[in-house]
Order: C-alpha cells, then sequence, then structure tokens
C-alpha cells in the first residue's frame, strides 16, 4: 500500500508521522520546497529506533513520485494567518491544488484521494472537477475534525471524558458548519439533558470559531495536531476496511436535497472509499442552513473556472 501525502508542511508532516507509525502502508511525504519533505524524512527515520517501529518513509520534492499511489492526502497550500478566514485563501490554494490533481489525475488515476487543502469544500468540489474521479474515491476530510472538536468541547464543559461523547456536525469546514446538538449525545442520553440551551449554543459557537482561535493564539500557521489525527484516522478506516461511519466533505446529487455541490456529512468509509453516504433526519432549519453552505461551495468553485 503506497500513501503518498503531498505538501510538508506541520498538517502534512504529522500526518506522515502518524500513519508511518501506524504501519498502515509505504508512505511518501512530498513537497515542492526543495529539501523539505526528504529532510524531514531523515528525521522520522531517524526516530524509529526509539519508536522501536520499522516503518516505510520516503520524502521527494518531485511530484512525479505520487507515481501509482494507492492513497494521496494533499495537504499543499497556504496555511490561514490571523484573521484570515478560510475562503480568503480561494486563489491562492486553487492555483496550487490545480497542479496537483493533474499530476494526481496522470500518475495515479486509481488513487483515492483525500483533499485537505483550505478553504476546504470549496477544494474538494474543485478538485473533483478537475480529476473527473469518482466522488466515492475523492472526498475531504472536514468535519471529521469539527466533530472531534465539538466532541471535546463538551467534554470540557461536563468534566466527563471524550470517549462519554459521540457528536455530530454537518456542513461546511468554516465558519457555515452546523453542529447538531440534536444528534449529540451522552452516556447514551441526550446533550439538552445535562446542560442548558443557553450553554448548548455557547458550545455550538466556540466550536465554529475554534479554528480561528487556534489560529489567533500561534500568530502563524494553523492547527496541525488535531487535522493530523483525523486525516490518518480516515487512511485508517480505508487502509482497514473497517466501515466505519465517519464526517466526510462529500460530493451530493440529490441527499439531503443538495445537488451537484460538495459539503459535510455522515459517510460509510471502507476500502474503495465512500460506499454511502448517511442521510441524517434534519429538521426542516437544518436542511435550509445545509443547503445554503453547499450553495456558497457551488457558486464559488463555479467562478473558479470564468
Amino acid at each position: 500500500m503506497k500513501i503518498t501525502i503531498i505538501g510538508a508542511g506541520n498538517v502534512g508532516s504529522l500526518t506522515a508521522m502518524r500513519i508511518a507509525a501506524d504501519g498502515l502502508g509505504d508512505v511518501l511525504l512530498i513537497d515542492v520546497v526543495k529539501g523539505l519533505a526528504l529532510g524531514k524524512v531523515l528525521d522520522l527515520e531517524d526516530a524509529r529506533p526509539l519508536l522501536k517501529s520499522n516503518y516505510s518513509i520516503g520524502g521527494s520534492d518531485d511530484i512525479a513520485q505520487v507515481k501509482d499511489s494507492d492513497i494521496v492526502v494533499v495537504t499543499a497550500g497556504l496555511a490561514r494567518k490571523p484573521g484570515m478566514t478560510r475562503e480568503e485563501l480561494l486563489a491562492k490554494n486553487a492555483r496550487i491544488l490545480k497542479d496537483v490533481c493533474l499530476k494526481i489525475k496522470e500518475l495515479a488515476p486509481e488513487a483515492i484521494v483525500i483533499i485537505v487543502t483550505n478553504p476546504l469544500d470549496i477544494m474538494t468540489f474543485y478538485a473533483l472537477k478537475i480529476t473527473g474521479f469518482k466522488p466515492s474515491r475523492l472526498f475531504g476530510m472536514g468535519i471529521s475534525l469539527d466533530t472531534a472538536r465539538f466532541i471535546n468541547l463538551i467534554s470540557q464543559e461536563l468534566h466527563l471524558p471524550t470517549t462519554d461523547i459521540e457528536a455530530l456536525v454537518v456542513g461546511a469546514h468554516g465558519e457555515g458548519m452546523l453542529p447538531l446538538s440534536n444528534f449529540t449525545k451522552v452516556k447514551g442520553v441526550s446533550l439538552d439533558e445535562f446542560i442548558s440551551d443557553e450553554k448548548i449554543e455557547s458550545l455550538v459557537s466556540r466550536t465554529i470559531n475554534r479554528g480561528a482561535q487556534i489560529v489567533a493564539n500561534l500568530g502563524t500557521g494553523s492547527a496541525f495536531f488535531a487535522p493530523s489525527a483525523a486525516i490518518a484516522s480516515i487512511v485508517k478506516t480505508i487502509v482497514k476496511d473497517e466501515k466505519r461511519t465517519i464526517g466526510l466533505c462529500s460530493y451530493l446529487n440529490g441527499q439531503y436535497g443538495i445537488k451537484d455541490s460538495c459539503i459535510g456529512v455522515p459517510c460509510r468509509l471502507g476500502k474503495n472509499g465512500i460506499e454511502q453516504v448517511i442521510e441524517l433526519d434534519l429538521s426542516d432549519v437544518q436542511l435550509v442552513q445545509l443547503a445554503k453552505s453547499a450553495a456558497v461551495v457551488a457558486q464559488t468553485t463555479t467562478q473558479l473556472f470564468a
């Protein structure tokens, strides 16, 4: 199993480390900055005796090395700066992603592709249009990270382990996300049995703004520990054919009443990629909000081809 990560920044390099350490396959880290990927890989190689692990990992600045990859994770792109929205990254990252996707289409046409580049939902839809790949095998990380953030904040509020909490988030990976408190359970009991509506609204707001909060505190760059963990979890689900339901940015063409757009929804994931988009019984208000998020993604992506 050849697993290639394109982009050797904080997210990409940590993702490579996690996937390699888990023994999920032969890992290749690629970055156009000469020496960056190889330098990080040499360091990761030196960690093998300390971790007592003989994982296989390589580094290159040659995008042609993506050839014959089974899974490709695309983290390449500029990171957000304080005060910058994901959408402000659009034009620059679209140019980067286009070049990467054309190479993947040429050299690894059978790969499962996971998009991480922001703004994630727009970039996922853009990548689908560029490659023409089946939506089952090209999708975005998206709301699996947002769900983790929602769970973490709930656990802090209730002083309970994160393992006691099941949560769901749908929508765009960004300000348009919809943390679903009515689908969230604590030890099998609905969240609203534990805390007030006001507290829930606060948790939802904090989840939506969590990424921006991290960016503001870091000063430069954006989150990388949790995003890399989310990506590694997705890759593991594919490699191990776990057929697990996980939040992904998926192409919709009729589900939730949305046609020809990409947005975050729960999906069943296995060795062939997305096997099923899970349709939740959302309220009318939630469906409208989800449709608005998807419409923004589709409209913005169309502008990239203008």
